[in-house]
């Protein structure tokens, strides 16, 4: 059950494939669920408010965040491409955000931030929160980027978030790596609503991932939040496996855990 600690709720990236998933999700934390995007969003359903703004309008983003008691942050550009688009969206974009969070008082922020943050450690590596990053693009050098950034903006103004470094969510696994970095759309939720509820967050990092026999990453210094994972990427291992060939081990996006990202680009500006 979800409780509704918030009464409007601030959803941006509503369009998407994340927002569209937590769309119908996130309603039951609030009672209002504003949904911000660039992109069209259709008519506002019941219990809903539509805000069209572009992340890197600071004047947009404000109007967006007033009145609002949190923001679930799942804006910007969620893959590796050209440098000048990634620094609009993930970086002047989450400035904007977080500048307009202090001016309207917001006082508690979940952040998607990315596994591709820690992209360059091995898959055979179990990290933790506290391991520092080692981006392995330029869309996870602006993740990284907007860690410090929120890091920052709860040390000098309180402004608590959860950076929620995404794995892979997606309805189910697609591939191998999958099979260890994979998060359920169900347990994203619940991670948010563990996030956006437990008493204190402070400024604290934690993996999204569900609850998978092959993991990389160890959130047990972060249990004060409160998520449980219920689903688990198990289910689906043998339809993967048979759907898929052997892992070139040679390969760069076998051997880290940023899996293709590490082979993208490069790109210009």
């Amino acid at each position: 059950m979800s409780l509704k600690v918030h009464h409007t709720l601030l959803l941006t990236g509503a369009a998407g494939g994340l927002g569209q998933a937590l769309r119908s999700r996130l309603k039951a934390n609030c009672s209002v669920l504003r949904l911000s995007d660039r992109e069209a969003l259709g008519e506002a359903q019941s219990g809903e408010e539509v805000v069209l703004a572009d992340l890197a309008d600071a004047q947009a983003v404000e109007q967006a965040v007033a009145g609002c008691q949190a923001i679930v942050h799942m804006g910007g550009m969620s893959v590796e491409g050209p440098f000048g688009p990634i620094l609009q969206a993930n970086i002047l974009g989450v400035y904007n955000l977080y500048e307009a969070a202090r001016k309207q008082g917001v006082k508690r922020v979940v952040f998607a931030s990315s596994n591709h943050v820690t992209g360059y450690y091995r898959q055979s590596d179990t990290i933790t929160p506290a391991h520092p990053p080692r981006p392995d693009s330029m869309y996870g050098v602006s993740k990284a980027f907007g860690e410090d950034l929120s890091r920052m903006y709860f040390d000098r103004y309180g402004i608590e978030t959860a950076c929620i470094r995404i794995g892979s969510a997606f309805a189910e696994p697609k591939d191998r790596r999958m099979l260890a970095s994979w998060l359920s759309f169900d347990d994203l939720h619940r991670l948010i609503s563990a996030c956006l509820t437990t008493p204190v967050l402070g400024h604290t990092i934690i993996f999204g991932m569900s609850d998978n026999a092959v993991a990389w990453w160890d959130n047990a210094s972060v249990r004060h939040v409160g998520y449980v994972p219920q689903d688990s990427s198990d289910v689906f291992r043998d339809a993967v496996y048979a759907r898929t060939p052997e892992p070139d081990l040679s390969s760069p996006a076998v051997q880290f855990q940023g899996g293709g990202f590490l082979l993208a680009g490069p790109f210009g500006l």
